[in-house]
């Protein structure tokens, strides 16, 4: 059994009547529960409309006060290190799908080599690397080649790239390997199948079982989220909830982190059919806060300058911070097509000056390494 033969089994469609049915006496019951396990309904109220009207000021205080309990004054900096726009699957929102028509690469190893320099003299340990996915050309044997190469430079190596077989991750964990990163888009079978038209990615249940393998590989964390405006929040949050709940019982030793990307421009000109606001998006990142303590809560640079610097403080414990999303796009500038738009373009010493005037402290490597292990 696996998360995808869990969810298989429920309509997801119903969470939305599930979200829609909460009471200002629901969102208290799940408040008073902070602290102990809390299972979907308290998701359920915590991303409701009465939280978000009559709970977000006393919700955002709470996360802070738990972030600061839990993972104290810490940010942990990360860069993506983008090694391939070559593609093989046609995703109707992504800059990297096969559809799109421009010049493809993948790193050289000289080119990884350039680019890990071009981040250290950035000051991260902390790296992230992205690839889109092609099996022949940036595949294992590519891997199997750059993880040793980019670790020399990464006091903690994630990788975001197609998912791969339960072998596989414990084959690369050997050679330096920390953590996963895999969005899963969307939990909706039917919005999968109309946006995930052709590749490997259009297999639901191989991506979806991405997370039990990784576990499974026994590495330290995995990543998870859902693509913001892909489909209806309420119904995609559940189901990443429950996500959360199932890796907590088979995976108990893994740590797990939530991203919340929201869909920004990318070649191909998609529109956001269910957009997120920035008052939605701050009662969804507390919430998670507050319905697991021990989340690591990641928000990247598709986030503009003002809402980072508000929103990191209330529960944010990853953050980047002078991104490129195109491969070669620290050593070589401008020579890809990225990924999707950088909407908070600052330097990074520019967001670590926001951070301590915030009086949080920028860590460069992954600060549970160091600072959290005994928590």
């Amino acid at each position: 059994m696996s998360f995808f033969d869990e969810i298989s089994k429920v309509d997801v469609d119903s969470f939305r009547a599930l979200v829609d049915s909460r009471t200002d006496r629901d969102v208290d019951r799940a408040l008073a529960r902070c602290g102990q396990r809390m299972e979907l309904p308290d998701f359920a109220a915590l991303i409701s409309e009465p939280a978000r009207v009559h709970y977000l000021k006393e919700m955002a205080t709470l996360s802070m006060q738990l972030t600061r309990r839990r993972f104290g004054r810490a940010v942990n900096m990360y860069l993506p290190l983008y090694l391939s726009n070559l593609c093989t699957n046609r995703c109707a929102y992504c800059g990297f799908s096969s559809a799109n028509k421009f010049r493809r690469t993948v790193l050289t190893l000289d080119e990884v080599r350039d680019e890990c320099e071009a981040i250290k003299a950035m000051g991260y340990e902390n790296i992230l690397l992205v690839s889109g996915e092609s099996e022949r050309r940036a595949g294992m044997p590519y891997f199997r080649e750059v993880m040793p190469l980019v670790k020399r430079y990464a006091a903690y190596l994630q990788v975001e790239v197609q998912p791969l077989s339960a072998e596989d991750y414990a084959e690369l964990k050997g050679l330096g390997l920390d953590a996963v990163c895999v969005y899963q888009e969307t939990y909706h079978p039917g919005c999968y199948r109309e946006n995930h038209l052709s590749g490997r990615k259009a297999d639901m249940r191989w991506r979806m079982e991405t997370p039990d393998r990784a576990g499974q590989a026994g590495l330290d964390k995995v990543g998870l989220a859902a693509l913001l405006g892909l489909y209806d929040p309420r119904v995609d949050l559940m189901a990443l909830a429950a996500h959360v709940l199932y890796m907590r019982d088979h995976y108990p030793k893994v740590r797990l982190a939530i991203s919340f990307p929201r869909l920004r421009p990318a070649a191909g000109a998609y529109e956001p059919r269910y957009p997120v606001g920035d008052a939605k998006l701050v009662q969804v990142i507390t919430a998670w806060r507050i319905f697991d303590n021990e989340l690591d809560l990641t928000i990247s640079t598709r986030e503009g300058a003002e809402f980072r610097d508000l929103i990191i403080p209330l529960g944010v414990t990853g953050v980047s911070a002078g991104s490129s999303t195109e491969p070669g796009g620290y050593a070589h500038h401008g020579e890809n097509l990225e990924q999707w738009a950088v909407n908070d373009s600052r330097g990074v010493d520019e967001v670590c000056a926001a951070l301590r005037l915030n009086g949080l402290d920028p860590v460069f490597h992954d600060a549970s390494t160091t600072y959290f292990r005994a928590v």
